[in-house]
């Protein structure tokens, strides 16, 4: 079954579009490998891979740990792209988002970058810690090749937030609240009226992101924004199951983590 491109998922994709995130090499490769299968088969509509950091600005705690344990098991940006075929040629379909801050962006180049990751059979990139406006060159770069550069637009994009919408290509991440990534109790009462003005200005579908962590969530945003992006909650989850993860068979953990999932996204 051939993938779809980014923008046809999520445009295709019923409420709630469903954007999970997985830490590439955490807890190894082989999980990693699985844990996207397993993501698909929860109705995923497409994936961000997240490349492991050393200096995450964006990532609270959960996500901090997770990209020390990938680095320390020798994950780097070049081995997490390689990844990806893996993935594919185990039944991997849905579109794959690569995940990355800039500076290993910078340091492979730009355009070996984008050459990796259409070669590696990805489909877009998302590059947290580089500015709107810094990003015109390597968008138009991207649109080149196909691929998606995903714009995020977060509270402090004020006096910006049309502009970047309408440059927003495959979906709009709209980082819901302000502060780093982390599973969050409830979404502040401005949230929803920044989320509208978000959605009144783009023409992509709009994913919220950042807090998401269960169901109740998720029906509260119906009808604000086409779906979620959900990261610290499903990595916080295999960290809870690191030892079992790490074993040889451990199927069971990794279908306990795929309830957990389908229990936060489930209609």
């Amino acid at each position: 079954m051939a993938r779809l491109a980014v923008l046809e998922a999520a445009e295709r994709a019923e409420y709630p579009l469903f954007v999970p995130f997985i830490m590439a090499g955490d807890p190894n490769v082989e999980t990693t490998i699985a844990l996207a299968l397993k993501l698909q088969e929860t109705g995923a509509h497409i994936l961000e891979l997240g490349i492991p950091y050393s200096d995450p600005l964006a990532d609270g705690p959960v996500l901090q740990r997770s990209a020390k344990r990938a680095i320390d098991g020798g994950m780097s940006l070049s081995r997490a792209l390689s990844i990806v075929p893996e993935m594919r040629r185990s039944g991997l379909t849905i579109p794959v988002i690569i995940f990355t801050y800039y500076n290993p962006v910078m340091r492979m180049g730009e355009e070996i970058f984008l050459n990796k990751v259409k070669e590696n059979e990805a489909d877009g990139i998302l590059i947290p810690d580089l500015p709107f406006e810094e990003s015109t060159e390597l968008s138009r770069a991207a649109k080149c090749k196909e691929l998606a550069n995903i714009s995020l637009v977060a509270p402090t994009s004020a006096g910006r937030i049309e502009k970047i919408a309408k440059a927003a290509e495959g979906f709009l991440y709209c980082v819901s609240s302000l502060g780093v990534t982390g599973t969050r109790d409830s979404f502040p009462p401005e949230a929803y009226k920044f989320i509208e003005t978000v959605k009144k200005h783009s023409d992509v579908p709009v994913a919220v992101g950042f807090g998401i962590s269960n169901n109740e969530q998720v029906k509260k945003l119906e009808g604000a924004c086409a779906g979620v992006i959900v990261g610290s909650a499903i990595m916080k989850k295999v960290e809870e199951k690191l030892e079992d993860l790490s074993k040889p068979d451990n199927k069971e953990a990794l279908n306990d983590i795929k309830l957990f999932v389908s229990s936060i996204v489930s209609s």
